[in-house]
């Protein structure tokens, strides 16, 4: 038996393989049913902390869903699997090999969509068309908004859809979101929907009972509840069928929420 065929299952990589590997995006697979259950890029021994579930404090907003999954492996008596799709690469290509996978692979972990999905992400020819047809959103909006970059919309032409997914549910910053005069649903850099929050509340069972995925395992989060703004504002934001979003202070890149005069 050589020495290659004779390494055992790496706990960690050495200095001189992290040197030769540099940045890289690597996914965690749940060996029960063979799921990948997240999608991460890093150096060093990244992908061996996060499969022992050792990151604790992180920009990704939905880390308990995470940690859980981890848990419940290593309760099963089972290790988290994992692969590294590309090595070597630059910030600008792991962002994008980041996102490209989290696209590619649903109902992930992961807190917040790939670096520029919300942009130029996951779309169907008919979705790129229309985009790239729509009228842009004005560059200097006169009101005070919180974009909210929505997912996993089965119809964009269904108003109740749309207004029960950028309602609930939220890690926002309640007191900026409250000074907002419109919330602004956004699909893939388009806006869909212009509402207005009558009250914020946390995302319990008892705010939300028509919700009917709302558990209280979220209750760190925010939800609104309002109605669809007035129709003249919202022929300025969405206008027939959606308006493009041409701002990049306004773009969704990364994370779920953005701020405008609030």
């Amino acid at each position: 038996m050589n020495a290659i065929t004779a390494i055992e299952e790496p706990t960690a990589f050495d200095e001189h393989v992290q040197r030769r590997i540099g940045k890289y995006v690597y996914r965690l697979i749940d060996p029960r049913d063979g799921q990948t259950f997240y999608v991460g890029k890093g150096t060093g021994n990244r992908v061996f902390e996060h499969a022992r579930g050792e990151i604790t404090q992180e920009a990704d907003e939905l880390l308990p869903p995470k940690l859980e999954t981890i848990r419940a492996i290593k309760a099963a008596g089972n290790t988290v699997q994992h692969l590294i799709h590309r090595h070597g690469l630059n910030d600008e290509q792991a962002f994008l090999v980041e996102a490209a996978l989290i696209d590619a692979y649903p109902n992930l972990t992961n807190a917040v969509s790939g670096h520029g999905s919300g942009d130029s992400g996951l779309m169907t020819a008919r979705e790129i068309i229309i985009k790239f047809g729509l009228p842009a959103l004005s560059i200097d909006p006169p009101h005070r908004l919180v974009l909210i970059n929505i997912r996993k919309l089965e119809n964009r032409h269904d108003r109740s859809e749309i207004y029960n997914l950028v309602r609930y549910c939220w890690r926002i910053n309640k007191a900026r979101a409250e000074k907002a005069d419109f919330i602004l649903a956004v699909l893939r850099g388009v806006v869909l929907g212009a509402y207005v929050a009558e009250e914020w509340l946390q995302a319990t069972r008892e705010n939300f009972p028509e919700i009917e995925y709302a558990d209280g395992s979220e209750a760190h989060r925010w939800g609104f509840k309002g109605y669809e703004a007035p129709q003249d504002i919202c022929e300025w934001y969405v206008g027939a069928y959606g308006k493009r979003i041409v701002q990049p202070e306004l773009r969704h890149d990364q994370y779920p929420i953005r701020y405008w005069q609030c």
